[in-house]
């Protein structure tokens, strides 16, 4: 039996990373809460199922960057690299973290399945995008309805961790990829690493047949 496993890992250990599994027949298994790289480290190295898992890594938007509200807001948009009135000093215009690569290369080298995905643009890709402003209680509380509701993931009623929401969002693209590849594309790379989408949402694929 496959398992598939989704990771929301967060910028920094003082916030917390989300860890998710599902196996073949949409079943969540298991959720969790990661802080430190650490713990990411110990729990893979503990999965039992650790082979027969293909495994969706999220993107890690890099904060280290220089001071100042305008360039927090505008790194993510702005496309200053191509200015040479504005100077890239200290890498502020780098947008994603190197965060655990060298660990996820060692478990591609083991033979492990493991892709990375934008969590932004694959909530848009499945229609698990909200109104409200991300992250936030609303936008959390609709992320977990929607997962419940339409994607028949057994959840609790109680408000849930976001991170563990958005690992959620991983796994599922992540059983996408195994079952429906051709309903996958790739949208770039990152450190010899895939970063994967679905073409079209799976809940309307799967109402076509």
């Amino acid at each position: 039996m496959n398992y598939y496993v989704g990771l929301s890992l967060a910028a920094s250990s003082s916030m917390d990373s989300g860890v998710a599994v599902l196996d073949e027949d949409n079943n969540l298994i298991l959720v969790d809460k990661l802080y430190t790289m650490n713990d990411v480290m110990f729990f893979f190295d503990n999965f039992p199922s650790l082979k027969y898992s293909k495994i969706c890594i999220s993107l890690v938007w890099d904060r280290t960057m220089l001071e100042g509200k305008w360039r927090i807001l505008g790194k993510p948009y702005q496309l200053v690299s191509t200015n040479p009135l504005i100077p890239n000093r200290e890498g502020w215009t780098q947008r994603y973290s190197t965060r655990g690569c060298e660990y996820f290369k060692s478990l591609k080298e083991k033979g492990i399945d493991v892709n990375r995905f934008e969590l932004y643009l694959t909530r848009q890709s499945m229609n698990l995008n909200s109104c409200y402003k991300e992250r936030s209680p609303a936008d959390c509380k609709f992320l977990q309805q929607t997962l419940r509701n339409e994607w028949h993931i057994d959840l609790p009623v109680n408000m849930m961790p976001v991170a563990q929401l958005e690992a959620i969002v991983g796994a599922i693209l992540a059983r996408e990829n195994t079952i429906n590849p051709i309903n996958i594309k790739q949208i770039s790379s990152f450190k010899d690493f895939k970063v994967i989408d679905v073409v079209k949402n799976p809940k309307l694929v799967a109402a076509c047949y």
